[in-house]
């Protein structure tokens, strides 16, 4: 199959189906999370996938939360879960037709285990987990049958019924559907469908002590539901036969199951289970650290729903699984927030500059462009004074042929104001730069420029008097190997000690003075950044969206 075609698979089919009459023409799609952690990217493609073909056919996507495991499963997942598809939907008119739970079913799950037991396909195990796993037998030999297999009927029903009741402790028994314990696929050697587990649910509370297994719970539930088109990773597609008998020995809505492939990314882990260790193992700071490949760790970092939805649409839908690389993603993000964020001037590392001969205590307010890719030509005032703040690497002291930034004797032009020359500067013991000191042409003003002049180099700057300070977080990626799920030894072993670095003392142009938490910015010559929830007032944090270059790659051939 090509790419392109593998690209288009989903949506082929369901035009088939419309085609041929089925559903009557309808389409139903469901988002299904587990609500035991947050959303990573991975989920972000298949809500932009089952939202999208929901769309896109004039159909209905349900939000429906697989909430059958009381054990690990919060009310805080599902408030996360919620926000981050609001979030990454919006501007889109896409929204949930229906917010549903696994845990709505319980009654009706209930009912359809107890038909199976009374059309003798499904009985009651006193069996432990160990027990079972060791008659399932192998891909190359046929299991054998459980003891308890050839149960009567009147006595399932008995022993289902007290298992709902809690008469018995966790793991003492088990539901199995009776199907064929030398079925090929291992998955249908009659598997486990319901087991008992004394645990507070986030919403039934503890009026449930037994809880349907997910390969039970989603099928039914897509039949209820009447979903036509029930879409999943590559993983569940030898669940699929599994799935479809259920549904034909129950009778229901036959909802049909489609496999995609899962698209991994590199340079991070996309296992709930992983991602769980970082934050309680305090790796991170949390499901929302920056550095986290969750939709809320990337909200925080700055990256847009625009470019989410952007690199979703690009990777596509295929029947490969493969690693898509960090770098498109980042790609999409620079691509989106160089036409969206305000430029504004931020010094990071800052030295001091004085220019002798702009008089003390007077001021000029500069009209300086927000964004030139926005086409609204609008403006910002910058004022600036006789002290400056610059970054240490737009001056060196002996400077290379090419070197077109400050050193003695050369000149360059603030940028939006002056051409200024550098004249002298200052070191301490250490043999530091601390302060350098300019001469500016007062003929050279932006806009209104009669020098004459052309200088190479244009460099940012902060006016000192006006300067606002701030916190920097200098985020990169969380691993420094691309497959850290695979590489030798705990995947923690490769976490990057390089992933995150605080600035604690950078100046800021006052403009950003009432910049809110989660506002893009571009800081001019050294990325896009976005303001931190752990903003206060007077003291604002920002933190690196990312470069305004794919750095990564450079630094990686020098290694």
């Amino acid at each position: 199959m090509s790419e392109e075609r593998s690209l288009n698979f989903l949506e082929e089919i369901i035009e088939a189906d419309i085609a041929a009459g089925k559903n009557d023409g309808h389409v139903q799609t469901r988002f299904p999370p587990e609500p035991n952690g947050y959303l990573h990217i991975g989920h972000a493609s298949s809500i932009v996938l089952n939202f999208g073909l929901a769309q896109k056919y004039h159909g209905k996507c349900n939000l429906r939360f697989d909430d059958t495991n009381p054990a690990t499963e919060e009310t805080e997942y599902v408030e996360s879960i919620k926000n981050d598809i609001k979030w990454l939907l919006q501007g889109t008119g896409m929204k949930w037709a229906n917010e549903l739970y696994a845990s709505d079913y319980f009654e009706q799950i209930y009912t359809f285990a107890t038909d199976l037991i009374m059309k003798g396909l499904a009985y009651v195990d006193d069996s432990s987990a160990e027990e079972i796993a060791a008659t399932k037998g192998s891909t190359t030999a046929p299991g054998t049958n459980s003891p308890y297999r050839d149960r009567s009927i009147e006595e399932n029903l008995q022993l289902f019924a007290a298992m709902r009741a809690g008469k018995y402790a966790d793991g003492e028994k088990v539901l199995r559907a009776k199907i064929d314990m030398g079925h090929p696929n291992l998955l249908l050697r009659d598997p486990v469908i319901y087991r008992i587990k004394h645990a507070h649910h986030h919403r039934t509370g503890n009026a449930w002590c037994i809880y349907p297994m997910y390969d039970f719970a989603h099928g039914q539930s897509d039949s209820i539901e009447h979903i036509t088109h029930s879409i999943c990773t590559l993983e569940f597609i030898h669940h699929r036969p599994l799935y479809n008998w259920f549904i034909e020995q129950l009778g229901i809505f036959p909802s049909h199951q489609y496999e995609f492939a899962r698209r991994n990314l590199s340079y991070t882990v996309m296992s709930k289970r992983k991602l769980l260790q970082l934050v309680n193992e305090n790796y991170v700071t949390g499901w929302d650290d920056p550095r986290m490949p969750t939709i809320s760790g990337m909200r925080r970092r700055g990256y847009t729903p625009e470019a989410l939805r952007q690199f979703c649409d690009t990777i596509g839908v295929a029947r490969r699984e493969n690693v898509v690389d960090l770098s498109l993603l980042e790609f999409c993000v620079r691509e989106h927030l160089n036409k969206s964020s305000d430029r504004v001037m931020a010094v990071l590392d800052p030295v001091k500059l004085v220019i002798t001969n702009y008089p003390e205590g007077q001021e000029d307010l500069f009209d300086v462009e927000n964004n030139p890719e926005d086409g609204t030509g609008s403006t910002r005032k910058v004022p600036f004074s006789r002290e400056v703040w610059i970054e240490n690497e737009d001056f060196m002291e002996v400077a290379p042929k090419k070197f077109f930034r400050l050193a003695p004797g050369q000149m360059v032009r603030l940028k939006g104001a002056y051409i200024i020359k550098c004249d002298d500067f200052k070191k301490d013991e250490n043999g530091k730069i601390t302060e350098i000191y300019c001469s500016y042409l007062p003929e050279s003003k932006s806009g209104n420029d009669t020098s004459g002049l052309h200088v190479k180099g244009t460099i940012h700057w902060v006016s000192v008097p006006h300067a606002l300070t701030a916190e920097v977080r200098m985020y990169d990626r969380l691993f420094s190997v691309e497959d850290p799920a695979t590489a030798e030894g705990d995947f923690k072993d490769h976490i990057n000690p390089n992933s995150i670095e605080v600035l604690p003392a950078a100046y800021i142009e006052p403009s950003l003075a009432t910049a809110e938490a989660g506002k893009q910015f571009q800081f001019l010559r050294k990325g896009y950044f976005c303001v931190d929830k752990d903003s206060q007032p007077g003291k604002l944090v920002f933190n690196r969206t990312v470069t305004l270059k794919d750095a990564w790659v450079k630094e990686m051939k020098k290694a």
